[in-house]
């Protein structure tokens, strides 16, 4: 019986399942807040600013969450392929 190192398909499968989770987020948060701006303007009898505000401000803040969680990872990666002593400025 051969041995197979799965830890490159665990790592794959890991990507997929974050990039799927992302994708929906991204989707699905502005899209719930939306119908409910949406209700709120049927209920106040308002044109469609609720749903727009809603909207444009969950998915500014699903994006921007997004992208510190990305910069994030991108600095902890960095730091651990070339080490802490990048990280210190010249004077």
């Amino acid at each position: 019986m051969t041995g197979f190192d799965l830890s490159a398909k665990r790592e794959l499968n890991n990507g997929f399942g974050n990039a799927l989770s992302t994708a929906v987020e991204l989707a699905v948060t502005p899209a719930v807040l939306a119908l409910a701006g949406w209700q709120l303007d049927h209920w106040f009898g308002t044109a469609p600013i609720f749903l727009i505000a809603l909207f444009v401000f969950t998915f500014c803040y699903v994006a921007w969450k997004q992208y510190v969680m990305y910069t994030s990872k991108m600095h902890q990666q960095h730091q651990e392929l070339f080490g802490r002593d990048q990280d210190r400025s010249e004077p």
